[in-house]
């Protein structure tokens, strides 16, 4: 039987790369990377994430955090991402 090879080994050792699901607004994105930075999220998208738009992680139950380009962000499936406008400076 093959269930007696796996027995007491960790359930991600050889097989494969690891791969989550998530969301950047309403576009589904597969990603194999355990930690992306900002910037990496930002280029998923086609075309990608522009700097007129700030990117934010859904954080549920608490305040949306906003994700700057250095930002290394931890991957989980299920992680969800949003874009806004930018701050727009008045009087420039």
């Amino acid at each position: 039987m093959n269930d007696s090879r796996n027995a007491g080994a960790p359930e991600d050792q050889g097989h494969g790369p690891k791969q989550f699901q998530i969301r950047i607004d309403r576009d589904h994105f597969t990603v194999e990377n355990d930690v992306l930075t900002g910037a990496e999220l930002r280029a998923l998208p086609t075309p990608a994430i522009g700097p007129e738009r700030d990117l934010f992680e859904v954080v549920p139950g608490g305040s949306d955090k906003k994700i700057e380009a250095q930002t290394p962000v931890e991957m989980r499936n299920g992680l969800r991402f949003f874009t806004a406008p930018a701050q727009i400076n008045p009087g420039r």
